[in-house]
Parts: structure tokens; C-alpha cells; sequence
């Protein structure tokens, strides 16, 4: 069996169901009720859990559980603070390191060797736009400014958790160090600061949709490192049947896609008879970085190659997906 910690998560959602389509007996928990019920549909069995309430792990099982994979956590763009009035430092500790700490003792209990977590790929921001590709070895560098700040101590202190585990009681926790994952989910409204807005994917894709035109502000060379949520999703698997799978691994598609590319994509998958021209506004700054990351380490040790490399086949892909209804529920999530 496989115990998937929030399973009614974007990537949650998608795992539950890679593992389910491999051949586990999935235990998956999560707060959504909604989603529980799809993924009893998907064929999981369902548990209501709060990483943060220790006793709700009595409800998890003591034996038979193969690996864990955690994908409950505080993200800023779900997190409501608004961090000129008021600070949530307390809540991303309490979700992404003690909630953490409470998995791990379940799993050091119950005789759980295999962990897969996720990190943020902010810890290495000040490496982005160097004109290098960034291995699991750069050093973490990182702004101790703005609504990612706390976001990544937290889960830098949750990374240094799990190898504590696995040096201390000889656990095999490994993290995937995720950029932007791409997929058919609640994106079309994230959160800045406590602000609500709409996300630059929505807006390229609803101005397609009404022929409208599509701005590009700042370089639209700008080229930023992706992954989509099936190949995420197929890692965890991978990961989960390896005894090499251990400590930090970037978990990209290794391929660098620009702005204007994505736009073009956009407007051609989703684009009716009058297509949306293209808008250059390069004195207008659009505050997105340029990254790349290296994904051989996830290679050598456990095999893992994306499918989807190329923006064009993640969006064919996410088309496809978003029409087929699918995948409603997810996309209008109430938490």
C-alpha cells in the first residue's frame, strides 16, 4: 500500500491516480471532501487527516504501508496573510515542519523506511539569471524578502528534517525540488502578498480564447524551466519503487521555455477564427526570472526522463485534459 498525505492536492490528485494506474492499493487523506470522493471513484480509499492534529494519525495504519509520499503543505500562493499588516511565519512552521515531524514519527513507529517529500526550487533565487544550470549541489542562496521568504526557510528547515531521519533512524526520505508545475488545477487565481490575482497562464489563455491581445512585458526571451503534472506525478512512482531514491532532487522537464513561446503556444492551441496578436511591452517590467535545472541526478539514480518536454506537449496534453471535464471538482476547489 501506498499512503499519499494530501491526496486532494493539485499534485495530489494526479499522483494518487499514476499509482493507482501502476497497480497500488492507494490510502490517500486529505481535507477537501469533494476530492475524497473522486479519489474513492479513482479506486483510493479515502481518510480525512490534519498534518498538524497528532492524534489523527491513530486513524492510519501500523503495518502495510510501503512508502509515503507528503504533499500537504502551505503554499503562499493559498496563504491569506497580508504580510504589510500582519506575518504568518508561525503557520508555515506549524504546517511544513511540525506537521512534517508528526509524519515522520508516524512512519519511524510504524517501521517506514520510504519518504518522498517536496521543496521549493526558491532556495536557490539568487542563482537565477547567471546563465547556469543549476545542480542539486548549488548552495542554497535565497531572499529573505517578500511572500516566498518564510516559505522557503520552512521548507529548507523540513529538507534538513528528513535528513536528520534518514542519518538518525535510517530512513530514505527523498524531496523534489519542484519550479512551476504545469496541469489542468485551481491556478487561475493565486494569491501575492494576501492579494488575489488572476495568474499570467489564465490571462494568456483567456485573451486566446476572446481574441485578444496577449502582452508580453519585460524580455520575451525570458526562459523559465517547467514540468508537467503527469511527469511529476510518474516520479513519485518511479522514486517510490527505488532503494537509490534519497536527499534532494530537482524535478523539472530540463528544458527552458520563453515567454514568447508560450504565448505562441497558447494562442494556437486555444485560439479561435480571429487569433490574438501578440503585444510587445518590454519597458513594463514582468518580474519573472530565467532558470534552468539540471535533472540528472534523477536519472541516474531512479531512471526518471520527462515525457512532456516541449511547452507545446504539455499544453496539448493540458487541453485535452481541461475539456474533458475531468478534472471540475479540482478546478473549483473550496478549502
Amino acid at each position: 500500500m501506498i499512503l499519499i498525505i494530501g491526496a486532494t492536492s493539485f499534485i495530489g490528485m494526479y499522483t494518487t491516480e499514476a499509482f493507482i494506474k501502476a497497480g497500488y492499493s492507494v490510502l490517500a487523506t486529505g481535507r477537501n471532501q469533494v476530492l475524497g470522493k473522486r479519489l474513492v471513484e479513482m479506486g483510493a480509499e479515502f481518510l480525512n487527516l490534519d498534518v498538524c492534529k497528532k492524534e489523527d494519525f491513530a486513524k492510519l495504519p501500523s503495518s502495510g504501508v510501503e512508502a509515503v509520499i507528503v504533499l500537504a503543505g502551505l503554499l503562499p500562493a493559498h496563504a491569506s496573510a497580508d504580510l504589510v499588516n500582519e506575518e504568518n511565519a508561525a503557520d508555515y512552521f506549524t504546517v511544513n515542519v511540525i506537521g512534517l515531524i508528526n509524519i515522520l514519527e508516524y512512519c519511524r513507529r510504524s517501521g517506514i523506511k520510504k519518504l518522498i517529500n517536496n521543496c521549493s526550487y526558491s532556495d536557490t533565487a539568487k542563482a537565477w539569471g547567471k546563465g547556469r544550470v543549476i545542480t542539486e549541489e548549488e548552495p542554497r542562496d535565497f531572499y529573505f524578502t517578500g511572500d516566498h521568504a518564510v516559505y522557503v526557510i520552512s521548507r529548507n528547515a523540513a529538507n534538513d528534517v528528513m535528513q536528520y531521519y534518514n542519518e538518525q533512524h535510517g530512513m530514505s526520505c527523498a524531496w523534489f525540488r519542484f519550479p512551476p508545475v504545469y496541469g489542468v488545477g485551481p491556478h487561475g487565481i493565486i494569491k501575492v502578498n494576501g492579494k488575489t490575482y488572476k495568474s499570467g497562464i489564465a490571462t494568456f489563455i483567456d485573451n486566446a480564447k476572446e481574441g485578444k491581445d496577449i502582452e508580453i512585458w519585460g524580455d520575451a526571451n525570458t526562459s523559465r524551466d517547467l514540468i508537467y503534472v503527469k511527469d511529476v506525478a510518474r516520479a513519485f512512482v518511479m522514486a517510490s519503487q527505488s532503494d537509490k531514491a534519497l536527499g534532494l532532487y530537482n524535478m523539472t522537464s530540463g528544458v527552458g521555455v520563453t515567454i514568447e513561446e508560450q504565448a505562441k503556444v497558447i494562442i494556437e492551441l486555444f485560439g479561435g477564427e480571429s487569433k490574438s496578436k501578440i503585444v510587445y511591452r518590454p519597458e513594463k517590467s514582468n518580474n519573472t526570472p530565467s532558470y534552468l535545472y539540471s535533472m540528472d541526478k534523477a536519472y541516474r539514480d531512479f531512471g526518471f526522463k520527462p515525457s512532456f518536454v516541449s511547452f507545446k506537449d504539455m499544453m496539448v496534453d493540458y487541453k485535452m485534459e481541461l475539456e474533458s471535464g475531468r478534472w471540475n471538482d479540482l478546478i473549483n476547489r473550496e478549502d
